[in-house]
C-alpha cells in the first residue's frame, strides 16, 4: 500500500508520497505522474491539506441496504448518483460550518474513489484500471433542504460539506474493509465495505457511461446506516480499516460571520 497527500509548509503547497515519517515531494499531482523531486520533508513539520483536486465530485446514494431502510427509501435497481461542488471539500482538521443551524444537518461516512486515468463507458471488468486509489470522505447533508428541494445538489454542496482525507491510498483492496464514524468519541456508524450494494468497479463503470471521468476526479460510494445530526461543538472522527483518522470539528457558520 502506498500513501499520498497534499501538504503545506507556510505558503508552499505540494503533493507528496508518505513513507514512514517522511514525505517525498512530487513534481506533479500523484494522479498525473509520480515523479519525486528529490526533496524530502518531515511529516511532523507539515500541515496536511486537501489530498485531491477533482474536476468533478460525484456522490452515490442508497448503496447500503441498512441505510436505505433507515431513510425509508426503496432500492432503485441502479446506482443513484449526483454531483457535489468541489468547493465543498474540506481537509483534515478543518471545521465543518453548518450553513443553516436551524436545519437538521447529518454526517455520512463514505469510502471515496480517486480516478487515476480518464474513463468513459468503462466496463465493470476494466473499471479498476482507471482507479488510482481511495480515501475517506464525509457527505454532510442538510436534510431540510434535501426534502424540500427534492434533489441533492445544493443541500450537500455548501462550503466545508465534504471533509476528505487525510491521505489517499493506492495498491489496496477495499472489497471488505471496516468503515466507522465516531461523534464526540461514540461510534455512530459501523459497517464493512463488503456490504455495499454496488462495488467500486460497478460504480465507476456506471458513472462513466456518457460522463467522462478525468484523472483526479473523486467518487463517494455511499454511506451505511447510523447517520445522525451534527451540532456546533461536535468532534467527528472517520476511519476506514487502519488508515489515518479523518478528524473534523463542527461550528455554526453564522457564528463565524455575525
Amino acid at each position: 500500500m502506498r500513501t499520498f497527500g497534499g501538504f503545506r509548509s507556510g505558503e508552499e503547497f505540494f503533493y507528496g508520497e508518505v513513507r514512514g515519517e517522511d514525505v517525498h515531494v512530487l513534481a506533479k499531482p500523484y494522479w498525473i505522474e509520480i515523479t519525486p523531486t528529490g526533496d524530502t520533508r518531515k511529516l511532523a513539520d507539515l500541515d496536511v491539506d486537501l489530498p485531491v483536486a477533482p474536476s468533478k465530485l460525484i456522490a452515490v446514494g442508497l448503496n447500503y441496504s441498512d441505510h436505505i431502510a433507515e431513510m425509508k427509501r426503496t432500492p432503485l435497481g441502479t446506482p443513484l448518483i449526483w454531483f457535489k461542488a468541489p468547493n465543498s471539500l474540506l481537509p483534515q482538521g478543518g471545521t465543518i460550518e453548518i450553513a443553516f443551524p436551524e436545519h437538521r444537518t447529518d454526517f455520512e461516512v463514505e469510502l471515496a474513489i480517486v480516478i487515476g486515468t480518464p474513463a468513459k463507458n468503462a466496463s465493470v471488468k476494466d473499471a479498476p484500471n482507471h482507479i488510482f486509489g481511495y480515501t475517506i470522505g464525509l457527505d454532510i447533508s442538510d436534510r431540510d433542504l434535501q426534502k424540500s428541494e427534492k434533489q441533492f445538489g445544493r443541500c450537500k454542496s455548501f462550503d466545508t460539506y465534504t471533509p476528505i482525507g487525510p491521505f489517499v491510498y493506492s495498491d489496496v483492496d477495499v472489497s471488505d474493509l471496516s468503515i466507522e464514524l465516531r461523534q464526540n468519541g461514540e461510534a455512530r456508524q459501523r459497517a464493512r465495505t463488503s456490504q455495499m450494494i454496488y462495488s467500486v468497479a460497478q460504480i465507476v463503470a456506471f458513472a462513466s457511461r456518457s460522463i467522462s471521468l478525468m484523472a483526479g476526479d473523486v467518487i463517494l460510494t455511499g454511506t451505511p446506516s447510523g447517520v445522525g445530526a451534527i451540532r456546533s461543538g461536535d468532534r467527528l472522527e472517520a476511519q476506514i480499516d487502519d488508515w489515518s483518522l479523518l478528524q473534523n470539528r463542527v461550528a455554526n457558520a453564522r457564528e463565524d460571520f455575525s
